[in-house]
C-alpha cells in the first residue's frame, strides 16, 4: 500500500509501533506496525509511545489524520492478550483498560478530524480505536472483518467500546455485537452505521485523506440523543440477555458484566459507564472462565502455526473419492476455503450430481458472494464416474463407506491411477490406518484425515499417521486442513482416534440414564446446562444413530465392557430410527423443527421416572469422558494435553469455558476427579472406577500440563505413573 501524497512529506518521526508522517496537505499519517509480528496487536508498550506521537501530532498543527496499518492484510487485530495473563489481581487488569481508555479519549478529543483507514482485520481493541476516530473507512476487501469478539475471551471491550459503540450503531445492534463477538465484514458494517463508508482497497487512503480534510470532529451524544435512546431501553436490555443467556445458561460471566456497563454509561453517562467498563475488565480478568478462555486461544492459535515443511509444501491439486455427504462437504471446503481445484470421483452420476448440488447450496446461502464469485467456487469443481483427472493430484481424499475392503480397493486403485507421491488421505471414523494401508504398495503415502460432520462447520481435523506413514505424508494432510479453514491435530492409530473415543462413554452414560427412566429433553437440558452445545441424545441423532451403531463395536472389541452400551441400536436402527437423516431417530424432524418423539419410550420398554433428579446429569456424563481423556493421555493417543483439548472443544464442543477436558482436570485437581470418580462408582458401578493415570497423578499431585512439551503420538513422555 502506499500513502496518499506521501512523496511530498516534509517530516518523519517512527517509534517501535507507529510512524508518523505529515504529507503537503498538513494531513497526520500514522501507520501502526508493530516489527517482528505478522499481525498488528495493542501491546503494553503502545499506550506511553502512542501519547509522544499524539504530542508531536498536536505540535505539527496538522489540519487532520489518518491511522492506517502498515501491514499488508489486517489493521489492528485487537490487544495483546498475553499481558494480561500477566495479571496478579483485578486491580491491574483495570489499570491496564484504563490505560486504553485515556489515550482513547483523547484522540477522539483532538481539534481535527481524524480517520481510521481499515483494510483487514479491525477487532477488539483495533475496534475500539477506531471507534475514538471520529470517521471510519474501510476497504471492500474480503479480508476486512470488523468486531468486538472479546466476550469469547471471557471479557468485554475495556478500552471504551461498550460507550462508543451504542452511541454509533444504537442499542439492539451494539448488543448484539457485544454480546455475540459477531464480525462483520465491510458492506455489512456501513449497513450497520459502523463504518462511514466502504471503498476499494486501492482508493482507501484516498478516500481517507478527503475525510480528514472535509470532516469536523463530532462531539460526544447530546442529552436528546441520550434520551431518545432511554425509550424501551429495558426492554431492549430484557431481550438481549434472553437471547444471550439461552446459549451460555449463566456459563459466561461477562455477559452480565457486558450489559452492566452499557447500562451504566446510558443511564449515567460516558464517565460512569467507563468506570464500570474498567472496573468489570479487571474483575473478568481473574475469572476462571476467562482464564480457561485464553488457555484456548493460545493453544488454538499455536496448533495452526505451520511447520517449516509444510510451508515448503505447494498442494496445487487435490481428489476426493465419494460424492455423499462427506464427500461433498470436503470438496467444498477445499474448493471454497482453501481455493484449490477439486476433482470428485463417484461409483455413479448422481452422486456427482449430489455433490455439485451440496456445494452449489452452500454458496447460495452466502450473500457477502456476489454471482461471479459463488461461479468461480464452482469451477474449481468437476466430476467423474472414472479416475480421469486424478493422475495430478497432490492429495486424493477418501470418503466412502466405512467398509475395510472398498477403502483397500481404493488405496489399490489411487496407487494405478496416481502418482508415486500421491497422498492417499481416509476419512476414516473407525478403522485402523495401519488395517486400511495394510495391502498398499507404498503405505507410506497412506494417512487418516478424519472430518467431522458437517464439514464446513466443524472446526477440527484429526490426523492419523499409522507405524510407517511418512513425514511428508502428515505434512501434506495437516497442510490441506490448514487451508480448508480447520483446527488439525496429530493422534494415534488406535480405535476411535481420540475423538470419538472419549465421546462414546460419555454418550453411553446418557443411554444408561434414559434406561434408568430420565426423559431425553432432561438428560440433554442438563448437558446443555453444564456447557455442551448440544445434549449428547440430540448429538447422536446428529452424527447418525447407524453410525454410532458401526463405531461402538470396534471400540468395545478394542478396549472390552466399559464401552459396551446398553442395548438399544439395534432396536432403533430396526424401526427405521437412524437420526435426522431419516427424520425420525430419539427426536421427530419436520424442517428445522424437532421434537422428542415420545413412541421411543414405547419401544425401549421406558418407564420415565419424574423423582429423579437431574441435577448431577451434567457431571455424571462428562465424568466417563474425563476418565477415558486420562487414559488416552497414557497411551500416547495425543501428543500433549492442548491437543486433546483442543480436539474436545473443537470436535465435541466440550464447554469452552472449562478449557478443555486436561485443563478442566488440572483445575480441579486429580485428587478430586479420582473422588468424584469413587463416589459415582459406589452410585452407579464400576464402569465409573478412576482409571490408574488419575489414580498415580492424585498421589504424586501432578497435572496434565506440568510439562507442556509435545510428544510424539503414540509414544511415552516418560512420565507416565509407575
Amino acid at each position: 500500500m502506499t500513502i496518499y501524497s506521501m512523496e511530498t512529506q516534509p517530516s518523519t518521526t517512527s517509534s517501535a509501533v507507529a510512524r508518523l508522517s505529515i504529507d503537503a496537505q498538513q494531513i497526520g499519517w500514522i501507520e501502526i506496525n508493530v516489527p517482528n509480528e505478522r499481525m498488528n496487536t495493542l501491546q503494553a508498550a503502545f499506550v506511553s509511545e502512542f501519547e509522544q506521537l499524539l504530542d508531536q501530532l498536536q505540535a505539527a498543527n496538522v489540519k487532520g489524520a489518518v491511522i492506517y496499518s502498515g501491514k499488508p492484510d489486517n489493521f489492528i487485530a485487537g490487544a495483546d492478550i498475553r499481558m494480561l495473563d500477566a495479571c496478579t489481581s483485578a486491580e491491574q487488569g483495570e489499570a491496564i483498560a484504563k490505560a486504553g481508555q485515556d489515550i482513547f479519549n483523547r484522540i477522539e478529543q483532538l481539534p481535527f478530524t481524524v480517520v481510521a483507514a481499515i483494510h483487514g482485520a479491525c477487532l477488539g481493541g483495533g475496534l475500539e480505536l477506531a471507534l475514538a476516530c471520529h470517521v471510519r473507512i474501510c476497504s471492500l476487501d474480503d479480508k476486512t472483518r470488523l468486531g468486538l469478539p472479546e466476550v469469547q475471551l471471557g471479557l468485554l471491550p475495556g478500552s471504551g467500546g461498550t460507550q462508543r459503540l451504542p452511541a454509533l450503531v444504537g442499542l439492539p445492534s451494539a448488543l448484539e455485537l457485544l454480546l455475540s463477538g459477531k464480525q462483520l465484514r465491510a458492506k455489512q458494517a456501513k449497513r450497520m452505521g459502523l463504518v462511514n463508508d466502504a471503498v476499494p482497497q486501492s482508493i482507501l487512503h484516498e478516500q481517507a485523506a478527503k475525510l480528514a480534510l472535509g470532516s469536523q470532529p463530532k462531539s460526544s451524544l447530546s442529552w436528546r440523543d441520550r434520551s431518545l435512546m432511554w425509550v424501551g431501553r429495558h426492554a431492549i436490555f430484557a431481550k438481549a440477555e434472553k437471547m444471550a443467556q439461552a446459549k451460555a445458561r449463566g456459563n459466561y460471566p461477562a455477559i452480565d458484566a457486558i450489559l452492566s456497563a452499557v447500562n451504566a454509561g446510558l443511564s449515567d453517562g460516558r464517565d460512569v459507564g467507563l468506570a464500570q467498563e474498567r472496573q468489570q475488565f479487571g474483575r473478568l480478568v481473574m475469572t476462571p472462565e476467562s482464564v480457561a478462555l485464553r488457555h484456548i486461544f493460545f493453544r488454538a492459535t499455536a496448533l495452526k502455526k505451520q511447520t517449516d515443511s509444510e510451508k515448503q509444501l505447494e498442494l496445487q491439486r487435490v481428489a476426493v473419492l465419494g460424492g455423499g455427504l462427506m464427500g461433498g462437504g470436503i470438496s467444498h471446503v477445499t474448493a471454497y476455503k482453501a481455493a484449490l481445484p477439486v476433482r470428485l470421483k463417484d461409483i455413479d452420476e448422481q452422486g456427482i450430481v449430489n455433490a455439485l448440488k451440496y456445494n452449489w447450496d452452500r454458496l447460495k446461502k452466502m450473500k457477502h458472494l456476489r454471482l461471479s464469485q459463488q461461479q468461480a467456487v464452482m469451477s474449481r469443481i468437476s466430476g467423474d464416474t472414472q479416475y480421469r483427472g486424478f493422475s495430478q493430484a497432490d492429495i486424493v481424499v477418501e470418503a466412502v463407506f466405512e467398509d475395510l475392503n472398498l477403502k483397500q480397493t481404493m488405496v489399490a486403485d489411487i496407487e494405478a491411477q496416481c502418482s508415486e507421491q500421491t497422498v492417499f488421505a481416509s476419512n476414516t471414523s473407525s478403522l485402523p490406518i495401519a488395517q486400511i494401508a495394510a495391502k498398499a504398495e507404498r503405505p507410506e503415502n497412506v494417512v487418516g484425515l478424519h472430518y467431522f460432520s458437517p464439514v464446513e462447520k466443524m472446526p477440527l481435523v484429526e490426523v492419523i499417521p499409522h507405524q510407517t506413514t511418512s513425514d511428508r505424508a502428515i505434512a501434506a494432510a495437516r497442510c490441506l486442513a490448514l487451508k480448508q479453514g480447520k483446527t488439525p491435530i496429530v493422534v494415534a492409530d488406535k480405535a476411535g482416534f481420540f475423538v470419538n473415543r472419549i465421546l462414546v462413554p460419555y454418550m453411553n452414560e446418557a443411554a444408561h440414564a434414559l434406561l434408568a427412566g430420565y426423559s431425553i429433553d432432561t438428560i440433554d437440558d442438563a448437558l446443555l446446562a453444564f456447557g455442551f452445545p448440544v445434549g449428547p441424545i440430540a448429538l447422536l441423532d446428529e452424527v447418525g444413530i447407524d453410525v454410532g451403531a458401526k463405531i461402538i463395536p470396534v471400540l468395545v472389541e478394542a478396549y472390552g465392557e466399559r464401552f459396551q452400551p446398553p442395548a438399544l441400536f439395534e432396536t432403533l436402527l430396526n424401526d427405521g430410527r437412524k437420526g435426522r437423516k431419516t427424520a425420525k431417530g430419539f427426536y421427530q424432524y419436520q424442517g428445522k423443527k424437532k421434537s422428542v418423539d415420545p413412541q421411543v419410550y414405547k419401544l425401549l420398554g421406558i418407564t420415565l421416572d419424574k423423582t429423579l433428579s437431574p441435577d448431577d446429569l451434567g457431571l455424571r456424563c462428562t465424568l466417563m469422558m474425563l476418565n477415558e481423556a486420562a487414559r488416552c493421555f497414557d497411551e500416547g493417543v495425543i501428543a500433549n494435553a492442548r491437543d486433546g483439548d483442543m480436539g474436545a472443544i473443537f470436535g465435541i464442543g466440550f464447554p469452552p469455558f472449562l478449557g478443555g477436558p486436561y485443563h478442566y482436570m488440572d483445575t480441579l485437581g486429580a485428587a478430586k476427579v479420582v473422588e468424584l470418580l469413587e463416589v459415582y462408582q459406589r452410585r452407579y458401578g464400576n464402569r465409573f472406577a478412576p482409571c490408574e493415570r488419575l489414580q498415580a497423578m492424585a498421589q504424586s499431585q501432578r497435572t496434565f500440563y506440568h510439562n507442556d512439551s509435545v510428544r510424539e503420538v503414540g509414544a511415552d513422555d516418560g512420565s507416565r505413573p509407575d
